[in-house]
């Protein structure tokens, strides 16, 4: 029976993706017997196939009977720009991780968060085990801090309204004043380290990127064994902080 099922699955999946194109070319909607004639399926057919695409998101029926893509679409064409978007600079973190066997990250400012877009790590570079989310933790990460050394003062002071300064480690700065202090005052600025604040053994190290007006930051997580190297590290990281960002603007 599932060697009859599969030919059958796949033409329903080519069917529905026909009926896909041919709704994404009438912007302003076209009803099921047009959609049904352009495709060249049973009017029967493109109904069921649109009930269902209009039930999971995929489709929108309009009051006039009309079809129009729905917001899943763009949502699927939102994340595949953002995957088109990283893979322009996934090269470049992977240079770094290789360079210093280190993992690369690189977040973003969005929505008033700071989030991980994009982790490259290896067998010789393991990441930091994420064991809060990189959200809730921007007072103690390089990442994190690197992003609230950019912002405004009324930007900083909304952030940390909405974030408890848990400690995280002993050495966990929890004190937004201070925070703010050390931040502002870094002295390999533009450059901000994580001392053993997130994760006890672990030392970051962090710069800004910017992708348009959006601000982010890449760093990078060592052993605290290899501390001595930081210097070295951030020496490197400013430049490529900037090719990292001169790639996302190619983008907008």
């Amino acid at each position: 029976m599932a060697g009859g099922e599969g030919p059958t699955l796949i033409g329903s999946v080519q069917r529905a993706l026909r009926l896909l194109e041919a709704v994404s070319a009438h912007e302003n909607g076209a009803p099921a017997k047009q959609l049904a004639r352009e495709t060249e399926l049973p009017l029967a057919t493109a109904y069921h196939l649109l009930r269902t695409l209009v039930h999971d998101g995929y489709v929108r029926k309009l009051d006039d009977g009309g079809y129009i893509l729905g917001d899943k679409v763009q949502t699927m064409h939102t994340a595949g720009r953002g995957q088109a978007l990283l893979s322009r600079v996934r090269p470049t973190l992977a240079a770094l991780r290789d360079e210093f066997s280190t993992a690369a990250y690189l977040t973003f400012y969005e929505d008033g968060e700071i989030r991980v877009a994009e982790i490259v790590d290896g067998p010789r570079a393991p990441r930091v085990d994420l064991w809060v989310g990189f959200e809730d933790a921007g007072h103690a990460t390089a990442l994190g801090k690197s992003v609230l050394r950019e912002l405004d003062e009324e930007s900083r002071k909304d952030y940390l309204s909405r974030h408890t300064m848990s400690d995280l480690t002993p050495r966990t700065i929890t004190s937004p004043p201070e925070l703010l202090r050390r931040v502002d005052s870094s002295p390999v600025a533009p450059a901000v380290t994580d001392l053993e604040e997130y994760a006890l053994g672990t030392v970051c190290v962090a710069v800004p990127v910017y992708y348009g007006n959006k601000l982010g930051s890449l760093g990078v997580s060592l052993p605290k064994d290899r501390i001595s190297r930081l210097e070295e590290i951030r020496a490197r990281l400013i430049p490529t902080a900037n090719r990292v960002s001169r790639s996302l603007s190619l983008t907008t």
